[in-house]
This record gives structure tokens, sequence and C-alpha cells, in this order.
């Protein structure tokens, strides 16, 4: 359902009101802009879909919500309509291959709303610049998210989790290794988020469940380009046996957004997932790289 010009309007008076202190307030780092100062925008973007939703207006789409502050790309605007509607819990998160931690998907979350964070990454430099980023920040000096360097496997990242004091019902779980995301998900269960993020391989079909094998030691490689992750029915067959459902996808079409079945289905429900393989630049990506790919030594499942 289209988002109507009442509430586009609305939504430009309040970016208007404050993008003053978000342009005086911003830091640079590296070549990216971002804004430190948004939390006012935001929070009123939230009451905005809050108040929608209570007078049974219209929904804007996920195309209509995302805009980006920490995340690489339109997640955080997504993130933030999600739990606007659904509502969090205890504000707790764990992100897998969270890099340095200035440009990931819960990032957001932790500075401008409270979150508490469990990030993992295998690069010493990506943990040392992310506790310094989070140490430094005015609004997580105090407390800052748990930042863990670690290699993650399907074996020990369910204890991994454990180890650091989540467990149970949290509010999101964001994976996005390169590599085997499939077994990584699918041995998590020490943690039942009710939201999960995920990015997929966006060159299979909607009727093609293809993943990489699970092997400790895979990293992606120029020599096979294009094996890593899985396809996003794989996930969504993943999914269902875990008890999600798929409702959407961000703009580029790279990352998938799950939500627990017990959970909203009257706000957020299931969509297909040709609905999220067909962007333009997939269709064309798949027509030339389609044979390349499929060549590689995935596993169906």
């Amino acid at each position: 359902m289209e988002i109507t010009r009442k509430f586009k309007l609305a939504l430009g008076k309040i970016i208007r009101r404050f993008s003053w202190p978000m342009k005086s307030a911003a830091l640079r780092y590296g070549s990216r802009l971002v804004p430190q100062n948004d939390k006012g925008i935001q929070i009123l973007l939230s009451m905005q879909y809050e108040e929608r939703m209570r007078n049974g207006l219209p929904l804007p789409s996920f195309e209509d919500v995302g805009f980006r502050v920490y995340s690489q790309f339109d997640e955080d605007g997504i993130l933030l309509y999600i739990f606007s509607l659904i509502g969090a819990t205890d504000r707790r998160c764990v992100e897998i291959c969270a890099g340095a931690g200035f440009e990931c998907n819960t990032a957001n979350l932790i500075i401008n709303h409270a979150w508490h964070g469990l990030l993992f990454d295998g690069d010493t430099r990506n943990i040392r610049m992310g506790r310094k980023f989070f140490g430094k920040h005015s609004d997580t000096c105090l407390t800052p998210p748990k930042f863990v360097q670690a290699w993650i496997e399907s074996g020990t990242i369910d204890a991994l989790i454990k180890e650091h004091g989540f467990q149970g019902q949290i509010d999101l779980l964001s994976l996005d290794l390169d590599g085997v995301d499939y077994w990584i998900w699918k041995a998590i269960d020490c943690i039942q988020p009710r939201v999960v993020l995920l990015e997929y391989h966006c060159i299979w079909g909607p009727d093609e469940p293809f993943t990489v094998p699970n092997q400790r030691d895979f990293q992606c490689s120029d020599d096979k380009p294009g094996f890593a992750g899985a396809s996003l029915a794989a996930f969504v067959k993943l999914g269902r046996e875990k008890g999600y459902r798929l409702v959407g996808c961000n703009r580029n079409q790279l990352n998938a957004f799950f939500i627990r079945n017990d959970i909203h289905e009257d706000i957020f429900p299931e969509v297909s997932v040709a609905s999220c393989l067909d962007h333009p630049r997939i269709t064309e990506a798949r027509r030339n790289s389609y044979n390349l790919v499929k060549a590689q030594d995935w596993v169906e499942v």
C-alpha cells in the first residue's frame, strides 16, 4: 500500500525542523558523513508510525521508510519502522560480523535508542576501532556494547553468545558473514530473536535453496567468484523451520527481514521470495553471472 501524500508532507516538516542540528553535528569517518544528532527526527518518525497504526491509516512500505545513519544501506530506517510498530522488549541485539561498529545494522539502535548490544567480528583491528568508537561516543561511553573478537563457526557460535550473557528472547539478530551464514543461523538456539536481518545471495532464483558448505575455515575467494552466503530461498526454508516469516527486504534487495511468527502477522504479513528478487540490477546480474556462480560447490538444503 502506498504511503499517502499527507504522511509525506508530515515527514518533510519533521526533517526540515531538525535538519540544521543534524548538519552542524556531523562527524566524518573516512568518506562517510555520519549524522550524530538525528535522534529527535527518529523519535518523531516512530511516533508518526505508531499513530498511523493506531488510527488504522495506510502504512508505508519498506522502500518508503528506509534510510541510513550507521547502516551500509537503508536498514536503519527499516528497523526503526519495524520496532515502532511491533515494539521492543529489553532492547537487546546481537550482530555477527559487525566490522568496526560505525557501519553496521545495530549501531543506530545502540547509539540513538539505548539498545544493549553484543557485537562479534573476527578482525582484531575492527574490535579495537569499535571499542574506541563506542567508548568515546557521548551516548555510549558509559554503557558501550560488548565487542567480542572471534572467528565465527557453527560449532561454537551458540556457546559464544551464551558465554557473553545473551540468552532467551532478544529483539534483533543481524547476520552478515559473507560465508557460512545459513549454518550459523541454523546453529543458534540459545537466543530467540524477534527480528532477524541477514544478507542473502541474490543471484539464485526464488525456488533455489542453496548455500555454501558448512566448512570451519570457509572464506570468500577471488578464485570462486560469487561463492559465499546462501540464497533467499534457503533462508526462508530455514526460517520456517525456526518459526520465522520473510516480511521484506531493503531497497537494493541485498538484506532480508524476518519476524518471528508469533509477532504481529497482521501488521507484517509474509511476502514471497520472488518479491525480493525483482530489482533490475538483480535481473541483469543473474543474466550475466548465474552460470558462473552456479558452477561452484553449492549445497542444496
